[in-house]
């Protein structure tokens, strides 16, 4: 059976909605928790697909968070392998980070229920059924320059960069597909401080929530297919 290594970072900031979808492709799936696992044992070459998930620190925090370091050595290991790879919200930092792209704070948290902006390139990509505005969950801080050879799928008026491949194997998603309104409790609780702080009105937010599963699910077996042709 196909896996699927998926590297955690909270609990909560699981694969949502991919999980369902990576099954029905026959798909088997690990999670680690990088925080905690010893990341220099972790054959990350073996995954016929990696995911790196997202999380409340910045990629560039190694002072505070020692173990970035080995896991940006494990996605630099990945990408030299040419192996399947998928990034979301710090995932795509950390990929954009391990490619030799700069990752530094934006100029406002974007956390918000929102579409996206399709370049030409993302309406001819596995993004192209969020061509119709379907709102996603946004919700980060830091942004990141593009990695060298990557192209532009997506965008938003506050971050440029919301999405990027580089060739098929390569997909980085600075939003949140994979959030539905149905899994959004968890994260209003475990980013209730980072919501206060940033002074989000937690009942607009829920109330705004969306449920793209239908879309995700279309956007990962697009993805999904692009590998295997290319294999």
């Amino acid at each position: 059976m196909k896996q699927v290594l998926a590297i955690r970072h909270v609990a909560f900031e699981d694969l949502g909605t991919f999980e369902p979808a990576f099954i029905e492709a026959g798909y088997a799936i690990e999670y680690i928790d990088a925080p905690t696992a010893d990341l220099q044992t972790i054959d990350v070459d073996a995954p016929d697909v990696v995911v790196i998930l997202g999380g409340p620190i910045g990629a560039y925090e190694d002072d505070k968070y020692p173990f970035l370091r080995h896991e940006v050595a494990l996605i630099e290991q990945r990408l030299m392998a040419g192996r399947a790879l998928l990034g979301i919200c710090l995932g795509a930092q950390l990929i954009a980070r391990a490619s030799g792209a700069r990752v530094y704070p934006g100029e406002r948290k974007e956390i918000e229920w929102g579409g996206v902006s399709l370049t030409e390139a993302g309406k001819q990509s596995m993004l192209a059924p969020l061509s119709a505005g379907l709102p996603v969950l946004h919700w980060h801080g830091d942004t990141f320059d593009l990695p060298p050879g990557a192209e532009l799928l997506a965008s938003t008026v506050s971050y440029a960069n919301q999405a990027f491949s580089v060739g098929p194997q390569v997909l980085g998603l600075q939003f949140h597909i994979e959030t539905c309104a149905r899994t959004l409790e968890r994260w209003l609780v475990g980013h209730a401080v980072e919501l206060a702080h940033a002074g989000i009105d937690i009942q607009s937010l829920r109330k705004d929530a969306s449920d793209p599963s239908a879309a995700s699910s279309v956007v990962l077996r697009g993805w999904l297919n692009l590998i295997e042709l290319s294999t």
